[in-house]
């Protein structure tokens, strides 16, 4: 089993590549202005519609709208796995790819595969000793005491006590720094000195499904920042891809009905202490798809569990997003919001076992939550944000199969827009056309498809086509608070380039596969692969940039006007309104 392979090595790698070299050794090309073209081998047509840009490391398909990087390419022509692609290009261009294990090396292999079965041992070994740290721990005793966790409970979960010092596991593993390294539980410094990860820390122990310690979690006790530090990726451990609790609520469960997911470590232990042994959290890090595809595996019923504020129903929605593509007709997702000030661990503590679970008939199923909060953000009041409104559920029915699902929600948006069903379901088809053959051609093409040429979606493009236009970005801190469709993504693609400044298109898109936002790029890459002078991509992108600003204020004032109509606003949101009218005076 490979380990994992850095991604400054793949970005490195599309770089050092020739995109075309790779494509015409296996579908001839021909010269094409900048580019070159061909007759897509990915599906059956006469007028070459695949394009290759050696400047982006690219290649986009308009007659099928396949497109990708030469890992992308390679995946799909020599049905290749994603690790196997990258071994090929690597080879071509006489490149090491920095992990222990190599194709084809046996010896490489049982060495890897030897040094991870190593650091299970470890990790296990560290986790014992976390645990036989925390009858000694005073002030860990006396924080699970107020928690009311039982003995039972530290036992299921092993949870733990990492002590104070910078070098205890050194002392307690001598001989074995390089595996602690591995493990995530040691950092070397820049003066080659090592130290322990966690210090003075309540410890939960991470296991993957097979039960095995691949990572921790530990909680500050008193003072200190930040609350809760977790292991970093490893190749034992991934974030986005594990679950909390997972593990021991098959072990309670068998044959798991649902599981409820909520956002802590405690969390998880206080519903387990009332009974609710089927909940499970994420890692610090958004629901991802992984995450979807996982829950889905086990259960057919899963209910999203977060607190009533605005970080929360942040979370909901973008957990909602994300589980769109994965949806199925006898799939059930909702959503329970929790009272204003509760979480499930003190709202379990007031009402108990019986009063939460009933709670699970009143949370919103995810259409009604889609619906409900698409009604809230939008003033359906007038055209245009009904028109809205219709524009931003279409971008996220398209994330969805066809189910019978889909179709009662083109019957709802119907209703609460008044525009037919027929129009609504029919607009999200997308019609062949000719291919063009300049970028004024290409944002044509994109309005005949459907596609609609927002500011925002140019400037998503603009970063896609030409990475080195971010210097024209104005601070990502600013264009947070606005509310319109595809903000995540823009923030997602200027935080990318920031850490890579010469990182190609290819890149990109590498960067943001099996991401929340890949469904999103093939409305972005419409205009990409066309021949474009800089100067006039630079002076639309600045353009684009400043209606970005002037719609994201004026949808961002909207929403607090309705938001003031129908209920109280905070003080921060009172200010922010201020300013916003101030804004919009001072345009006038």
């Amino acid at each position: 089993m490979a380990g994992r392979i850095p991604r400054e090595f793949i970005d490195h790698l599309l770089a050092k590549v020739d995109i075309v070299d790779v494509i015409h050794g296996r579908v001839p090309l021909k010269k094409h202005g900048r580019e070159y073209m061909a007759c897509c081998p990915f599906h059956s047509e006469k007028t070459p519609s695949f394009t290759v840009s050696p400047n982006k490391q690219f290649y986009h398909c308009f007659g099928c709208g396949v497109h990708g990087s030469a890992i992308s390419f390679l995946m799909e022509y020599e049905n290749l796995d994603y690790i196997e692609a990258i071994e090929l290009l690597a080879r071509s261009q006489g490149l090491e790819i920095p992990y222990e294990q190599t194709k084809g090396n046996k010896a490489s292999t049982a060495t890897t595969q030897k040094a991870q079965l190593d650091t299970y041992a470890l990790m296990e070994q560290v986790a014992k000793f976390y645990q036989q740290q925390l009858p000694q721990a005073p002030k860990a005793q006396d924080y699970l005491a107020q928690r009311e966790v039982s003995a039972e409970l530290i036992e299921r979960f092993q949870l733990g006590y990492a002590p104070e010092g910078w070098d205890i596991l050194s002392k307690a593993f001598p001989q074995q720094t390089a595996l602690l390294i591995e493990g995530g539980v040691q950092i070397k410094n820049d003066k080659g000195r090592y130290y322990d990860r966690f210090r003075e820390r309540l410890m939960f122990p991470i296991r993957d499904r097979q039960g095995r310690v691949i990572g921790f979690g530990g909680r500050v006790l008193g003072e200190g920042t930040p609350k809760y530090l977790n292991s970093p990726e490893t190749p034992l451990f991934h974030k986005g891809r594990e679950l909390y609790g997972f593990y021991e609520a098959r072990q309670q469960i068998r044959q798991l009905e649902r599981l409820i997911v909520v956002e802590g470590y405690m969390d998880v232990i206080a519903l387990a202490q009332f009974g609710i042994n089927y909940a499970v959290a994420t890692l610090g890090t958004a629901t991802t798809s992984e995450h979807i595809q996982r829950l889905f595996k086990t259960v057919s019923e899963v209910i999203f569990c977060f607190d009533g504020d605005r970080a929360g129903k942040q979370a909901a929605w973008r957990a909602l997003e994300t589980c769109l593509p994965e949806l199925r007709d006898d799939r059930e997702v909702r959503f329970l919001f929790l009272p204003q000030g509760d979480d499930p661990d003190s709202l379990v503590r007031k009402i108990g076992t019986e009063a939460f679970e009933g709670l699970y008939s009143s949370a919103l199923s995810l259409t009604d939550y889609l619906l409900e909060d698409l009604k809230m953000r939008f003033n359906l009041g007038n055209r245009e944000g009904r028109a809205q409104l219709l524009d931003t559920a279409l971008g996220l029915l398209g994330q969805m199969p066809e189910l019978l699902l889909k179709e009662q929600l083109f019957n709802e948006l119907s209703k609460l827009t008044g525009v037919e069903v027929a129009i609504i379901r029919n607009s999200r088809s997308l019609p062949n056309t000719p291919i063009p053959n300049s970028y004024e051609g290409a944002k044509d093409q994109a309005v005949k498809q459907g596609i609609k040429r927002t500011p925002l979606r140019l400037v998503i493009a603009g970063l896609l086509y030409e990475p080195s236009l971010i210097k024209h970005m104005m601070n990502p801190e600013q264009l947070v608070r606005f509310p319109l469709p595809g903000i995540d993504l823009l923030l997602t693609l200027i935080e990318i380039i920031e850490e890579q400044p010469h990182i190609v298109t290819a890149g990109l898109v590498e960067r943001l596969r099996n991401t929340e936002y890949e469904p999103h790029l093939a409305k972005a890459l419409t205009w990409l692969n066309h021949p474009v002078e800089l100067a006039m991509l630079e002076q639309e992108f600045i353009d684009s940039i400043q209606q970005v600003v002037r719609q994201g204020m004026e949808r961002q004032l909207e929403q607090l006007v309705h938001r003031a109509q129908t209920s109280e606003l905070t003080t921060q949101e009172q200010h922010d309104l201020s300013s916003l009218l101030a804004a919009r005076h001072r345009a006038k």
